[in-house]
């Protein structure tokens, strides 16, 4: 019984960091869903682990072939706005609503055909249970077709290094927002 109790104590003192990192998460951010994400080199990763940085991210499925390249267009105009500081500075995040599907070898086909800088892009599947979680979150909505595209929000969504949401843009195309650009500026030269 005593070995008992002192291995109860010892895994209780190894939680308590893990436990006092997690409480100094702010309770509006979305990096408080826990779900686990592959990217398109096949790593799997808690989603909190993208926490640090600030990013844009949104929801496509590898599959769209009209609104989900226009969002990666979006994402790319955004970056094309930015000094080098300011791109080097963000990170842009593309969660599969469709990760039966969205496998490490498709999501890598989508980040070769729009010659994505996969230092800054993050192309990324969840587990199928938990993609309806992230997109309550983000606020994205969205319903699978019987012929198997869907049908869902396209927005880029800013988040500050907390998970924070900052600000939002639902225009998609090769011209970018202006006011979610300055809002993504402001917030980049705020982070410094």
């Amino acid at each position: 019984m005593p070995f008992l109790l002192m291995l109860v104590a010892a895994l209780s003192a190894f939680s308590l960091p893990l436990a006092a990192a997690d409480a100094t998460l702010p309770g509006d951010s979305v990096y408080q869903v826990q779900a686990r994400m592959t990217d398109q080199a096949g790593q799997s990763r808690p989603w909190q682990e993208l926490r640090g940085r600030p990013m844009v991210v949104s929801m496509f499925y590898a599959n769209c072939h009209v609104m989900c390249p226009l969002i990666i267009a979006s994402g790319k105009a955004l970056q094309g706005q930015l000094s080098p500081r300011e791109y080097a500075s963000l990170d842009l995040a593309m969660i599969s609503i469709d990760p039966a599907r969205d496998t490490p070898p498709v999501l890598m086909e989508i980040a070769d055909m729009h010659r994505l800088d996969l230092e800054r892009w993050h192309l990324l599947s969840p587990e199928q249970d938990e993609v309806r979680t992230l997109a309550a979150v983000l606020g994205i909505r969205y319903r699978a077709q019987p012929e198997g595209s869907f049908n869902h929000t396209s927005a880029l969504i800013l988040l500050d290094s907390d998970g924070r949401i900052l600000a939002r843009s639902e225009v998609t195309g090769l011209q970018p927002d202006q006011g979610f650009v300055a809002a993504v500026r402001e917030h980049l030269a705020s982070a410094r």
